[in-house]
């Protein structure tokens, strides 16, 4: 049975989706996914907008409507049945969403023990043996292995495997399952 950590934003939790529809709606925009490839919405936006992007995802009621990626409960669900899942997310960058994000889980994930919530800053602390996340600045100092969730800001990225699905995720373990694909940890 493996340990398995599993960020929220951007992996189980579409709030890239939320954040340009946000955005696009305050200032009559089209901003999409496909404008934001190698980079993140902040950079795109033009500076005096940039405060207010920024106003969005600090909103406490941000997180708490989140669309939940395709097939993540599905696959969740399974997994859980043969490894510990734990959900990790950097929410220390935004305190205030806290509440929503732990209401959320309750919603969307109630088969994951609140117990196996964790709320951090710095991911390397996490006593895991895989970490799915869309940001590879967390995968460095982890000790286990790093799985890289497939996003725009993140297709510049090598070095890590990359899963660009919910399905790819439970290929993925299939294939630890059968032996295929070694841990690093």
């Amino acid at each position: 049975m493996a340990i398995i950590a599993v960020d929220m934003d951007e992996v189980i939790a579409d709030a890239l989706g939320k954040h340009l529809d946000s955005y696009n709606n305050h200032f009559g925009k089209s901003i999409t996914r496909e404008d934001l490839i190698g980079t993140h919405l902040r950079h795109v936006v033009p500076v005096e907008h940039q405060d207010v992007v920024e106003q969005f995802i600090r909103a406490e009621e941000f997180f708490a409507d989140l669309p939940v990626m395709k097939d993540a409960q599905r696959v969740l669900q399974k997994l859980s049945k043969e490894h510990s899942i734990f959900i990790a997310s950097a929410a220390m960058e935004v305190p205030t969403s806290f509440t929503a994000k732990f209401e959320w889980m309750k919603i969307h994930f109630p088969f994951v023990s609140p117990m196996n919530i964790v709320f951090c800053g710095d991911k390397s602390i996490l006593n895991a043996d895989y970490l799915i996340d869309d940001n590879a600045r967390h995968f460095p100092r982890f000790r286990g292995q790093g799985i890289l969730f497939d996003a725009p800001h993140n297709v510049k990225v090598t070095g890590y495997p990359r899963v660009k699905s919910w399905k790819e995720v439970e290929a993925y373990f299939a294939r630890i399952n059968q032996g295929a694909i070694v841990s690093t940890r």
